[in-house]
């Protein structure tokens, strides 16, 4: 899909890898619709020209009304990107349900909720695309994150049935999976600390830049799935070969350490 001159209506846009992706997308032309929590956050990354809206994406109707000011704003929508993403570090059996319930609200319901939103204007045009950012997590589960980890899997599962259903309506949904992208994703999350070496080892780390160019190209060469880094399909093809021996390593890595803490209330 051609990038310049496309209307691009992007989540989680303050920060990590949607500030990253404004800006890639900003040098290849696209008209940018931003959004986020903060608005201060989203002044320091918007541009005159920008549409900048400061939303919680959990609030019943925001999908809607974030999609009918882009349209009204630049007169269509061509690209959405669903980047917003949270993160919980508890167990299974642990997890608080309100945290649980949020993070699925976040990573899952709202995404659905602006590909509902979005589909009619890009059906109409006949023309668009979805980008969903999910994790490797949503391939091959995480021990430490295991919730996180269904939540990335259920979005790679509404892609993959969204392109099927999409066939032929000229609308292409695509998945992204980032691997470990150097963000503020751990702090901002919640639960047990994750396992030492996995915060300590920076070795297969990349930086959001990194990750932006990836989804854009992802976008311009119609990509079915984006894997970022590309190493990342090693690790997944090893786990459909020897899942065991696969988890067997993860496991090794979380219990390599592991603190009791909420990172979000200091609890």
């Amino acid at each position: 899909m051609k990038i310049a001159g496309s209307v691009v209506l992007l989540t989680g846009a303050s920060d990590g890898i949607g500030a990253a992706c404004a800006g890639v997308l900003r040098e290849r032309g696209a008209k940018l619709a931003l959004t986020g929590r903060s608005q201060s956050k989203l002044a320091a990354v918007s541009n005159p020209g920008d549409l900048s809206i400061a939303a919680d994406l959990t609030t019943p109707g925001c999908a809607e009304m974030l999609v009918r000011r882009t349209v009204e704003f630049f007169g269509r929508i061509d690209i959405l990107i669903n980047n917003a993403g949270w993160g919980i570090y508890w167990p299974v059996a642990a997890s608080p349900e309100p945290e649980t319930r949020r993070m699925f609200d976040v990573n899952f319901f709202a995404p659905l909720a602006l590909i509902r939103a979005a589909l009619p204007h890009m059906r109409a045009q006949r023309s668009g695309t979805i980008v969903n950012i999910g994790s490797i997590a949503g391939s091959v589960a995480l021990p430490w994150i295991p919730l996180y980890s269904a939540s990335k899997s259920a979005l790679a599962m509404l892609t993959a049935g969204l392109r099927m259903e999409l066939a032929g309506t000229g609308v292409h949904p695509m998945l992204v999976a980032p691997g470990y992208v150097l963000t503020d994703f751990q702090a901002h999350s919640a639960g047990i600390a994750p396992p030492e070496r996995v915060v300590g080892d920076k070795r297969f780390a990349i930086s959001p830049s990194a990750c932006a160019r990836d989804i854009v190209r992802g976008i311009e060469h119609g990509s079915r799935v984006v894997m970022s880094p590309r190493w990342g399909w090693l690790l997944v093809a090893m786990h459909r070969l020897a899942p065991r021996a696969v988890e067997h390593h993860l496991l090794r890595l979380q219990h390599s350490g592991g603190r009791l803490t909420n990172r979000v209330t200091g609890n």
